[in-house]
């Protein structure tokens, strides 16, 4: 029965109101977030946040423990996605990640690749070819499972020095998170991805040289930063770098593309919480995102031509909030180590936010995201080549 009652509650809501309601002379409210007929109907700018493991008693633990308020209420589209990979009703961050990434499902464990294990191409990728400015950032290493499913083609999600060798086919202009290790002290060669990159035009810097606030990042270059040499801390251990780095993202992206683009924004570790069923991690990190997601909205509410896309990939933990729990004071407890197969919510503001109400299967992510950014063609396209 976890979580049952609010879940009954978020369909109703899904089911009863899909739109924001027009006034008797059929304008939207004031800052709605929602731009349909009259308003402007096709986003520049799309911005795609993932809480990994953030199902809806993380969110619900995050408001309580916050004054029983979160920046996620301002979104005013609600939708849910079901998660299951091919392989299993349980999914894990890598197949589910690709689903969001290339409209597949994939089996657990999967990189940008189909049950075959042939490569398909990226939303990020395709924004690329529509000459649209990309970037990730994350609180995991930037080569993890979420973030290496919109960049990479691996069939092993724990095939991280490939992953890495996988960002020079690619021009992303904005990555941040850990990893470093994996481009530049590498085990299976002597490659230094690193000066690659450097070759590539892009700057590349690290906690290491400098603090991230402190890069001068050339409007001309694409920019790298590696907040930690292999998995960076948790927030409650001293990191704080996702906020900066959001808004330093978008501020470069906007610098690198007359035509938008699209941002990746993960936060990491609201799954490491639920797998360690440590209710304090998950708390920390939720509210370390919902910061972020505030930050993000409220540049998409001044900019006007943004989307703004928040999900998770699946739920981690079973986490449940119990019988002696007080505002601000929760009992919690965990059904298992591993994920769930909740169903997940997905929050929306911007442009073409409506076309995330309903219920869907997660790999009608990448087809509405497709769909705001008005892609032509089908979507889904083989990389013929297959990986060994």
């Amino acid at each position: 029965m976890k979580n049952l009652a609010l879940l009954f509650l978020l369909i109703s809501v899904i089911s009863c109101n899909p739109k924001p309601h027009a006034s008797s002379e059929g304008a939207l409210p004031p800052n709605s977030g929602v731009h349909m007929n009259g308003g402007i109907t096709k986003p520049k700018n799309i911005i795609l946040m993932i809480g990994d493991g953030m199902g809806i008693t993380q969110i619900t633990a995050g408001m309580y423990m916050n004054g029983n308020k979160l920046n996620l209420e301002k979104f005013p589209v609600i939708g849910l996605h079901k998660t299951h990979a091919s392989s299993g009703l349980i999914t894990d961050s890598a197949a589910a990640a690709t689903s969001f990434a290339s409209g597949i499902k994939t089996y657990n464990g999967a990189i940008g690749v189909n049950n075959d294990t042939i490569g398909v191409k990226t939303i990020l990728e395709e924004a690329e070819e529509n000459n649209l400015a990309t970037g990730m950032v994350a609180t995991s290493t930037i080569v993890h499972a979420t973030p290496a499913a919109f960049i990479a083609h691996e069939k092993r999600r724990n095939m991280y020095e490939d992953i890495a060798d996988d960002f020079l086919d690619t021009e992303i202009d904005f990555f941040v998170g850990g990893g470093k290790k994996y481009f530049d002290r590498r085990e299976s060669d002597d490659r230094d991805l690193i000066a690659e990159l450097k070759d590539k035009n892009y700057t590349i810097s690290d906690y290491f040289t400098e603090e991230l606030g402190k890069v001068f990042i050339p409007k001309n270059q694409n920019f790298g930063y590696f907040t930690a040499d292999a998995d960076p801390l948790p927030v409650s251990k001293g990191r704080g770098y996702l906020r900066a780095a959001s808004k330093m993202g978008i501020k470069h992206l906007l610098k690198r593309s007359d035509e938008g683009f699209f941002l990746m924004i993960e936060g990491s570790q609201i799954d490491w919480g639920g797998h360690a069923n440590n209710s304090e991690y998950i708390i920390t990190e939720m509210l370390d995102f919902d910061k972020t997601i505030g930050a993000v909205h409220k540049f998409a509410e001044k900019n006007g031509e943004t989307l703004v896309i928040v999900t998770a990939d699946h739920e981690t933990g079973g986490y449940s909030i119990v019988q002696g729990s007080k505002m601000d004071s929760l009992a919690t407890k965990f059904t298992t180590g591993y994920h769930t197969a909740d169903l997940i919510p997905v929050f929306a503001y911007g442009p073409q936010a409506e076309i995330f109400s309903g219920i869907y299967e997660n790999t009608a992510i990448y087809d509405k995201i497709r769909e705001a950014f008005g892609f032509k063609g089908p979507g889904r396209e083989l990389i013929v080549e297959e990986k060994d």
